[in-house]
């Protein structure tokens, strides 16, 4: 290891690597720091004479803003994307000591609802959250209570506890802003920030969860407060004012009104419940953030513009994936009303296992859009990109009741985003795997047992030995064992894995008299357009290129423009007083600037990564616009017909595992009896299940046992 650690450092490519984590690392402690001292005395008195000298006719103090608040995160992430470009997929093996190191930070101490499980490090940094909040908040009011006086508090018609109140309900809602500072990292996709951090969106949208309470109490407490000082002053007026020149109070009303809106069927009894209510309402952000900015103006929305900056790039990459049709070419259906979505890939698309996709289809609701976890391997199989869908609710229930009716259509308009997923493979670093799965929680591990796979045959490298533990419901979801293997392997396939699979079925005591026939698995051939386009990334292979180069110029475009404004139309009005000039206006304007670049740079990189696919489309071209390796083309003559997939690598999958009948797997147990020193324990499917797994490997009692949660909340 020491070698290897060696030529890894020596290298150019991890020189670079080095420099430019030693570059972001101080620019984001700097970050930090600013928000610690905001509150405080010294930053007053340091602002003071700090914005007069960087106030500039081009920009103003919103300009300084920017500057402390916007630059360094924008900074930050691209060159994160800079980064990620040229990282090498088995870095882990140069910092074989850090992450050794980071095992013990990475254990779960915490396994308990609703907050789920978490571990050490990420229990550290909530706590150091928390208490960023608690100082802010705390040190705010000590700084601006010691200024109230009788005689100061009389010379705005208050009281004394009014002025307080007063101060208190600001700085509520300035605490407020820190936790929206930080609100949108989380489910930016399509950004370097989680993947430097070794997260992604769908593990870190829980954050987004805990932040967005808290702001909401914080900006709840805050309209309260409002409320009851106009109330105890005889001044409810203020509820209606919209103030050109400061701080409107109306706009801020209506961006709380939003916010309660969505905050409100964020709880799991309602969203898991009325999902689509949930997901609509949710919608609102914009009418948010947009009564959020006409509130504060753009000086102070700076604050958080970062994450809403890097957020609505990724909202319109999404949107431009989006309206694209991909080639649907087979689907797989299980009698236990699951199947299999198989779609045509350009071969230079990538992505890790673990990695998930958004699925649309118009044909059963034009606005939702479904999360699943891709099945395939990119390197198994480089044309092809297959997700599993088992019926758990409405819209998963239409989608197979469509695919398996006799009149099943010929074609299915699909649309998908993504993929978005994890930078690399940790899984590998371990001797062993075990995998943990409760019903389609199976999924994920397809795509890992699959990329597995495609080590030992093609790349003949030493694989993990793999304990797989999956419990189903009943005999025919065993069927989804089949899946392991894709259309195109055969059994044989598996026997290059130290592959160990045992099964439980909870519900049935024995196997059911027809137990072969419900293990039957048909396939479904889809008949494509040659508008029908292979699932791609929006950027291409190119990406965190293409999106460093999309960051930097849209927002250099969007300071000129606003510089443009500045100059030769705000300035000569108001001269930078911020008190002539209309600030709902200038917010206004500020806005658009920022949505028009973001809109003008994205389209143009995507036209061009489109432009450069359609060109190599037509110079590989000599075959059929429809040629797919893995479609029948006989099966497109009559696609209304069935076709029964061969039994045989199922059957061999099911004689090669071990199935138990009426009851759960004791896990601890399991667990407890893996002798090998470096095991990766990864669970998947319901959340007691995975907490259970999880309370086992915190225990103490296994040393050599790793947890590694798998949990999709979207």
């Amino acid at each position: 290891m020491e070698v290897a650690g060696s030529s890894c450092s020596s290298s150019p490519s991890m020189l670079l690597l080095a420099g430019l984590k030693l570059l972001m690392l101080p620019v984001f402690i700097l970050w930090l720091l600013v928000w610690i001292l905001f509150p405080t005395k010294p930053f007053d008195l340091w602002s003071a004479k700090f914005y007069p000298a960087t106030n500039s006719t081009y920009f103003g103090n919103q300009g300084t803003n920017i500057l402390i608040y916007t630059f360094p995160i924008l900074l930050i992430s691209i060159l994160g994307c800079i980064h990620l470009h040229y990282a090498k997929r088995n870095d882990q093996y140069c910092c074989s000591s850090l992450r050794s190191y980071l095992k013990t930070w990475r254990r779960p101490v915490l396994v308990k609802a609703p907050l789920g499980i978490i571990s050490f490090m990420e229990l550290a940094f909530c706590l150091m959250f928390l208490a960023l909040l608690i100082w802010f908040f705390a040190a705010a009011i000590h700084t601006s209570f010691s200024s109230i006086t009788p005689e100061s508090a009389e010379k705005e018609g208050q009281q004394v506890w009014m002025a307080k109140l007063d101060y208190a309900s600001v700085w509520l809602g300035l605490t407020g802003n820190t936790c929206c500072a930080f609100l949108f990292f989380p489910v930016t996709r399509t950004s370097s920030l989680l993947p430097l951090l070794g997260l992604t969106s769908e593990s870190s949208i829980r954050y987004h969860v805990w932040l967005g309470h808290i702001a909401m109490l914080l900006f709840t407490a805050h309209g309260i407060g409002y409320i009851v000082l106009w109330s105890a002053m005889g001044d409810l007026s203020q509820l209606l004012k919209w103030d050109f020149h400061g701080i409107s109070n109306l706009a801020g009303e209506l961006a709380l009104l939003c916010g309660l809106l969505m905050w409100v069927t964020t709880f799991p009894s309602i969203r898991r419940k009325m999902f689509e209510l949930f997901f609509y309402t949710h919608q609102l952000y914009f009418l948010f953030l947009l009564f959020y900015l006409l509130h504060l103006g753009i000086r102070i929305f700076t604050l958080i513009l970062p994450g809403v900056y890097l957020f609505l790039l990724d909202r319109y990459l999404r949107f431009l994936q989006s309206r694209r049709r991909v080639r649907l070419v087979s689907a797989r259906l299980l009698h236990s009303e699951t199947l299999e979505l198989n779609f045509s890939k350009n071969p230079g698309t990538s992505y890790a296992p673990l990695s998930t996709v958004f699925i649309n289809v118009p044909s059963l609701s034009s606005l939702q859009w479904h999360p699943f976890t891709i099945s395939s391997s990119s390197n198994l199989e480089p044309e092809k990109l297959s997700i599993i869908i088992k019926k758990e609710g409405r819209w998963t229930h239409s989608l197979y009741q469509l695919l398996s009716s006799p009149s099943s259509p010929q074609r299915l308009d699909v649309s998908v985003e993504g993929p978005y997923g994890p930078a690399s493979v940790d899984f590998l670093r371990y001797d062993s795997l075990v995998l943990v799965s409760g019903g389609s929680g199976i999924t994920p591990f397809i795509s890992i047992i699959r990329e597995l796979i495609h080590r030992s045959t093609t790349l003949a490298s030493p694989t993990p030995s793999i304990l797989l533990l999956c419990a189903f419901k009943t005999s025919a979801d065993l069927a989804m064992l089949d899946l392991l293997l894709p259309i195109s392997s055969t059994i044989s396939d598996l026997s290059s894995l130290k592959l160990n699979i045992e099964a439980y079925v909870t519900r049935e005591k024995a196997p059911p008299k027809n137990n072969a026939e419900m293990l039957n698995i048909r396939t479904k051939w889809f008949k494509p357009i040659p508008s029908d386009i292979p699932i791609s990334l929006v950027l291409g292979p190119n990406t965190w290129l293409w999106l460093a180069a999309i960051t930097a110029t849209s927002f250099l475009a969007f300071l000129v423009l606003l510089g443009i404004l500045t100059k030769y139309y705000i300035y000569p009005i108001d001269n930078n007083t911020e008190e002539i000039y209309n600030i709902s206006w200038r917010a206004l304007l500020s806005l658009l600037f920022i949505c028009f670049c973001i809109v003008a740079t994205a389209s143009a990189a995507v036209l061009w990564e489109e432009r450069k696919r359609s060109l190599e489309l037509k110079q590989s071209s000599t075959m059929d616009i429809v040629r797919t390796p893995i479609a029948s083309p006989s099966s497109w003559q009559d696609n209304n017909v069935d076709q029964e997939l061969e039994c045989f690598p199922m059957e061999s999958v099911l004689h090669a595992t071990n199935v138990h009948y009426g009851g759960r797997p004791d896990l601890t147990k399991i667990l407890l009896e893996c002798n090998e020193m470096n095991t990766g324990v990864m669970a998947s499917g319901p959340s007691g299940l995975r907490h259970q797994v999880a309370r086992v490997c915190s225990s103490g009692l296994a040393d050599n046992l790793h947890f590694e949660s798998i949990s999709f909340s979207w």
